[in-house]
């Protein structure tokens, strides 16, 4: 394959896990306003298996054909913009990884109890902080990479 179907193809990649990402932010948070756990649990669960369907082959994509084409492209990988975009990608994997992905089992758990009238909304939002700032490190270590990408600065 060319240089520019690996490209391409990272591109994709890049869309499918930043725009899931993204919309995860906006549902999560639109579910939120309505301060009902049923529709809060279920919101969860569909980020929860959105994260399984589209940003994980996201991540995976992003990598495997971002070294294809920097391989093929014979891109140093010591290139500024390269080297600095994967220190963001794995910044943005260790906050999904470590916080944001327990946090979204932790609030989905409180919001399914609550479903039969125990929901403990101070818990919730205590948890729902937490994941909103840390929610916001994994989505703009990313974009700053895709900036980077894009620019391509020396």
């Amino acid at each position: 394959m060319s240089y520019l179907v690996f490209k391409i193809l990272h591109i994709l990649f890049a869309v499918l896990f930043l725009g899931n990402i993204i919309v995860s932010v906006f549902w999560k948070l639109h579910s939120d306003k309505t301060g009902d756990p049923k529709i809060i649990a279920h919101t969860l669960r569909g980020i929860i298996k959105a994260g399984k369907m589209f940003t994980m082959p996201g991540v995976i994509g992003l990598l495997v054909f971002g070294f294809a084409g920097q391989g093929i492209g014979k891109i140093p990988i010591s290139a500024p913009w390269i080297l600095w975009s994967l220190v963001l990608y794995v910044i943005s994997g260790a906050a999904f990884m470590i916080k944001v992905s327990p946090l979204q089992k932790k609030m989905a758990a409180v919001a399914e109890e609550g479903i039969n009238g125990s929901f403990d909304s101070a818990k919730y939002r205590d948890y729902s902080l937490d994941w909103n700032v840390w929610g916001l490190a994994a989505i703009i270590a990313p974009l700053i990479a895709l900036v980077l990408m894009v620019f391509k600065p020396m």
